[in-house]
């Protein structure tokens, strides 16, 4: 590409990549005002800061001149921030899980996603919202709700079942939060199963790292680890997911080709974590370049939920009813139930 096509191709994004990261700037400004106004005791993600004020300028966004740049955030570098969360993930820090929990997560993700569905059917909601709500509350809250929009087919209000989704997945972490730590205490579990507990059970990251280290380093450690398996399984539920709609005869993105290219470079960047730490003469120089990857896919994750924000109309998403909440306390409580039974069989 010359330099003139890539004048002709930028010139048209612009406007609309412009104002979504001015809205993502103006989230990471916020969040500790936010936090400071509370006097500490309340925190709001960044990411939720950003899709609430994109909501709130949605009349400006709707202008057509913003249209190119937000699709632009919203579909590609929304997966190029995807694929980077690779890194957060090293092979041997799973395996060191035992084969027992690993095969406990597979299968209780497994029922919450097709809880999910099934919730949504009984309730007269679309299977894209079901998708959304068993994903964001199996894997990892809004990144996987925004993951899985990208292999959803088009319809009508998917970018609003999209956004409700990760408001409600940060609602819902911050309510357990405070609510799985006594939780464990009370049902009995030892450190190694609240980590595991804990790590298996909160959609979001920095929900389970506020549960685990309030209790202690060692419960902490653990649910870290535990939340990374998840996060190591966006992949194969993202491709699951749009595979089982290909099959309903449904059109749908990046799975209209058999693997996402994101999905490839998030396969890639795990076996790269997993490797390059332990070369001692690679290891300095991969740690500075996987800190500054690590803000770039931070940075075009909040860039591309503030698009997605500033593309979803506010009264649009205070129509969703019940029946949107029904379905995403339904999967909450299905992996609380199915990873608590399956941790007091493998405590014994």
């Amino acid at each position: 590409m010359t330099g003139s096509q890539a004048t002709s191709f930028m010139r048209p994004l612009l406007p609309g990549f412009a104002l979504s990261a001015a809205v993502a700037v103006a989230a990471v400004l916020l969040e500790p005002v936010v936090r400071s106004a509370t006097g500490g005791r309340y925190s709001l993600p960044g990411t939720v800061i950003a899709l609430i004020i994109g909501m709130a300028l949605h009349r400006i966004a709707a202008q057509p001149r913003f249209t190119p740049g937000m699709t632009f955030a919203v579909k590609k570098l929304l997966r190029w921030a995807i694929g980077l969360l690779g890194l957060r993930i090293a092979l041997g820090d799973i395996f060191g899980l035992g084969i027992g929990t690993l095969v406990l997560m597979v299968v209780s993700m497994a029922l919450t996603i097709v809880t999910g569905f099934w919730l949504a059917k009984r309730l007269g909601l679309s299977d894209g919202y079901g998708a959304l709500a068993g994903a964001a509350t199996a894997v990892c809250g809004a990144s996987a709700a925004l993951a899985t929009t990208t292999v959803l087919p088009a319809y009508k209000n998917r970018e609003a079942d999209t956004a409700f989704t990760v408001v409600a997945a940060n609602a819902l972490s911050t309510i357990v939060m405070l609510a799985y730590p006594p939780l464990a205490i009370l049902i009995g579990f030892d450190q190694t199963h609240t980590g595991i507990f804990l790590g298996a059970t909160i959609h979001d990251m920095a929900q389970v790292v506020g549960a685990g280290y309030a209790i202690s380093d060692p419960v902490g450690n653990v649910a870290v680890v535990v939340k990374l398996f998840r996060v190591f399984l966006l992949l194969p539920v993202v491709l699951a997911i749009a595979w089982w709609f290909m099959r309903q005869g449904a059109e749908t993105g990046e799975a209209k080709v058999p693997v996402p290219v994101f999905a490839l470079v998030f396969v890639a960047l795990v076996v790269v974590n997993s490797v390059l730490p332990g070369i001692p003469a690679i290891a300095p120089i991969y740690a500075v370049i996987k800190g500054w990857l690590t803000l770039l896919s931070n940075a075009g994750l909040l860039i591309a939920i503030a698009a997605l924000g500033l593309g979803t109309s506010l009264a649009t998403i205070l129509a969703i009813g019940w029946r949107h909440v029904a379905v995403m306390l339904g999967t909450t409580v299905v992996l609380l139930a199915a990873i608590t039974a399956g941790l007091l069989v493998i405590q014994g």
